[in-house]
């Protein structure tokens, strides 16, 4: 079967970027990558600290603060009075496992396509308090009643204090139907987490739509907001009942501004974030989306047929929207933490490309992004070049 369409490069989109251009930046979705007028905007905010930090820091900035917060709230369709800035969202999720109250009957559980970083951090916060972690297997290529069914049957009632699910999942590129699952939680008292690290800037979404007791998703990957900018929405049950990491002094306010305000912490990139969303706008929000997924989607088939697999052995994402899509390595390669670690730094070294490598169910999988700065030839010379590196590599 051909390859997709590839999508028409929306004119002057890549000017906007200060990448390397020896590199093929094809990892997006790992750290994201700031436009000029992003890194600009935050220069002039850093110089203006450093022009008067006590003024900068003493007048006005918690107002400036709560501005952004509404701006960034709004644009996800996020009540800004229930939302706060954090500096990411490994950040959120302790605020939240903290603040749910765990204890020794507890237990929280995740899928398997949970993120590493939340994945510890619950196994942490579950040592200290006596409860347990659990894990739900989703396997890829379910559909959206299946994926619900299946994390319904693992709920329990009476134990389950939490349940963390991925709205888009980091490894595996796949989408969950957040708002169902948050429904079926619901109805057995169950608060839900949805990590949506990748969503913003990415997906169209309503946060207050989907019904979760907690929601947080960076600015910083596809939304062009300096990295540390992150947002995290709490329903109105569990506001009261937020403890802020830090202790600072605001905290007597209560949420949000409890957690946002911690002293002489860079308000920068929060500051500076709104910027972001307007210059993705000048390019037309749904311009930008749909030239995303449709070049993530070419290039998983092209990447994909270089390998030799079918279209029947490339996951899709469950999903409209989905910027990132994953290819399945060949078996043996990439499938413990430090295998995908070394794997991508060779693909970088003797390619001249950025991707990530992860180990998800035993097996490896190379995740390609798609952006604005990408283009079609880009991924067309990795499917040249990479199966001649992965044979050399497997010997």
């Amino acid at each position: 079967m051909s390859a997709p369409e590839k999508p028409r490069p929306i004119p002057g989109a890549r000017l906007l970027f200060s990448l390397d251009p020896s590199m093929s930046y094809l990892n997006h979705g790992s750290f994201g990558a700031l436009p000029i007028s992003v890194q600009r905007a935050q220069q002039r905010l850093r110089d203006e600290v450093e022009a008067n930090p006590l003024r900068f820091y003493g007048t006005g900035l918690l107002d400036r603060v709560v501005h952004t917060r509404r701006h960034l709230a709004t644009f996800l369709g996020a009540d800004p009075d229930g939302s706060a800035l954090v500096q990411n969202t490994t950040a959120a999720v302790s605020l939240v496992l903290q603040s749910v109250g765990l204890g020794a009957s507890d237990e929280v559980l995740l899928s398997d396509h949970a993120y590493g970083a939340v994945t510890m951090a619950v196994r942490h916060r579950c040592r200290r308090t006596g409860a347990t972690a659990r894990t739900v297997a989703v396997p890829l290529g379910l559909s959206a009643p299946e994926v619900v069914a299946r994390v319904r049957s693992a709920l329990r009632p009476g134990r389950t204090r939490l349940l963390v699910i991925d709205q888009l999942a980091s490894a595996t590129a796949a989408l969950f139907p957040v708002r169902e699952i948050a429904a079926a939680a619901r109805e057995h008292g169950i608060p839900v987490l949805v990590d949506a690290a990748h969503v913003p800037g990415m997906l169209p979404v309503d946060v207050s739509a989907i019904g979760a007791d907690f929601w947080v998703g960076n600015l910083h990957k596809w939304g062009w907001a300096p990295r540390g900018t992150a947002l995290l929405h709490v329903a109105p049950a569990w506001r009261r009942r937020i403890e802020p990491l830090v202790v600072s002094w605001e905290h007597e306010q209560g949420f949000p501004r409890s957690v946002e305000f911690q002293g002489t912490i860079d308000y920068t990139p929060w500051l500076a974030a709104p910027t972001g969303i307007f210059t993705m706008r000048t390019l037309g929000l749904e311009a930008v989306q749909e030239h995303n997924e449709t070049l993530a989607a070419y290039a998983q088939r092209v990447v994909g047929e270089a390998l030799g697999l079918e279209p029947a052995d490339l996951p899709e994402p469950g999903g409209p929207g989905v910027a990132m899509r994953v290819v399945p390595l060949p078996a043996g390669l990439a499938t413990t933490v430090p295998e995908a670690q070394a794997l991508r730094l060779h693909i970088a070294e003797k390619l001249a490309a950025e991707v990530a490598v992860n180990a998800w169910g035993g097996r490896g999988l190379l995740r390609l992004s798609a952006q604005v700065y990408n283009r079609p030839e880009e991924y067309e010379a990795l499917a040249e070049r990479l199966p001649g590196l992965l044979a050399a590599y497997q010997r």
